[in-house]
């Protein structure tokens, strides 16, 4: 009859990093995406849901994200003069973004 023993070190580390779902709107750069993320708010005097838009550019290492993808980024070092975040995961892939690379790879070809 022996207890198991958990110990704190055998746990995941939380990251305090912030993480945002977005839509990737542009992959024109090189390692280099850029993310909207649509946030909700609701006015402060008049209680009506606000939608507003921004736009974060994120590090893509293998340039896998698409435009139309939906990604998660999360926090990071300052990599330039924009760049503060770098890219999670891909979250759901575009229909849109595949038609558009397919076009590209044949007119390279």
């Amino acid at each position: 009859m022996t207890d198991v023993v958990s110990t704190p070190g055998a746990e995941q580390p939380v990251s305090r990093r912030n993480e945002k779902v977005g839509l990737v709107v542009s992959t024109k750069m090189q390692k280099t995406i850029v993310v909207e993320i649509e946030m909700r708010k609701a006015h402060p005097k008049y209680k009506r849901v606000m939608k507003s838009n921004k736009k974060f550019y994120a590090h893509d290492e293998q340039n896998s994200a698409r435009i139309g993808d939906i990604v998660r980024i999360r926090e990071a070092r300052p990599l330039s003069k924009l760049k503060r975040w770098s890219l999670e995961e891909i979250v759901r892939r575009s229909s849109l973004g595949q038609i558009a690379s397919d076009r590209a790879e044949g007119a390279t070809l």
